[in-house]
C-alpha cells in the first residue's frame, strides 16, 4: 500500500460520508425548515383532496403518467451506462492507456486503481437503478389508488376521503423521495470523473455537489416561490 492508495482510500470513504451523511441531514432538517420535499409533501397532499372532488380525473393520471415517464427515462439510461461500464472493465488496458494520454491525467494511477473506480462508478448505478425502478413501481401503485379513489359524489364521510387523500398523497411522496435518491446517486457519479485526473479534484468536487444540493433543496428560487405561493393559498383558505 502506497501513500497515494490510502489517499484514494479517503477520498472514497469521504464521498460515501458525503453521500449518506447529507441524506441524514436532509431529512432530519426537513421536519424543521421548508425544504423541497416537505413543501412539496403539502402541494401532493392538497392535490389529492381536490382530485377526490373532481368527477374527471383524466388530468390526475395523466400527471402521474408523466412523472412515471420521468422517472422511466432515468431508469433506461442507468442500465445503458451499466452496460457500458461493463464493456469498460473487459477493455480496462486500452482505457487505462487512452485516460493517461490525456492532458491533466492522473500519472500515479495504476490500472488496478482505474478499474476501482470504474466498478465504483458501476455500483453507483447499480444502486440508482434498483432505486429509479423502485420509484417506478410506486407511481404505478399511485395510478391504483387513482382508479380506486371513491367518486367525487360517493356517500361516504369527510374524515374518509381525508384519510384516503392522505394515504394516495404518502405513496406519491415516497415515490417522489425514491426519485430523489435515484437523482442524487447522478450528481455524486459525476463528482468522480474529477478523480481520473487528480484525488483532490474528486474531493473538492464531492463538495461541491454537496453544497449544490443543499442550496437547490433549501435555499433556491424555487422553494421560496413554492412557499410563498403555499403561505398565499392557506391564507385565502382563511
Amino acid at each position: 500500500m502506497t501513500p497515494h492508495d490510502y489517499l484514494n482510500i479517503g477520498a472514497a470513504v469521504w464521498l460515501f460520508i458525503c453521500w449518506v451523511g447529507y441524506a441524514r441531514f436532509a431529512r432530519k432538517r426537513a421536519r424543521t425548515d421548508h425544504c423541497l420535499a416537505s413543501v412539496l409533501h403539502v402541494y401532493r397532499k392538497n392535490w389529492m383532496i381536490e382530485m377526490l372532488s373532481r368527477e374527471n380525473r383524466i388530468a390526475d393520471t395523466a400527471l402521474i403518467a408523466s412523472l412515471e415517464r420521468n422517472v422511466s427515462f432515468l431508469a433506461s439510461t442507468s442500465i445503458l451506462i451499466i452496460a457500458g461500464f461493463v464493456t469498460i472493465m473487459a477493455s480496462i488496458d486500452k482505457v487505462y492507456i487512452t485516460i493517461t494520454a490525456l492532458p491533466f491525467a492522473n500519472e500515479s494511477m495504476s490500472p488496478r486503481q482505474l478499474q476501482l473506480k470504474i466498478v465504483l462508478l458501476l455500483m453507483i448505478y447499480v444502486y440508482a437503478f434498483f432505486t429509479l425502478t423502485w420509484a417506478m413501481r410506486q407511481y404505478g401503485f399511485c395510478s391504483i389508488l387513482l382508479g380506486a379513489a371513491p367518486a367525487h359524489d360517493a356517500d361516504i364521510g369527510e374524515a374518509e376521503r381525508r384519510r384516503y387523500a392522505i394515504s394516495t398523497a404518502k405513496i406519491i411522496d415516497q415515490a417522489g423521495h425514491s426519485y430523489n435518491y435515484g437523482l442524487r446517486a447522478y450528481y455524486f457519479s459525476l463528482a468522480i470523473l474529477p478523480w481520473f485526473f487528480n484525488t483532490w479534484f474528486f474531493i473538492v468536487a464531492v463538495g461541491v455537489v454537496v453544497g449544490v444540493l443543499y442550496r437547490r433543496e433549501f435555499h433556491s428560487t424555487t422553494l421560496r416561490a413554492l412557499v410563498r405561493d403555499l403561505t398565499a393559498t392557506e391564507a385565502m383558505k382563511k
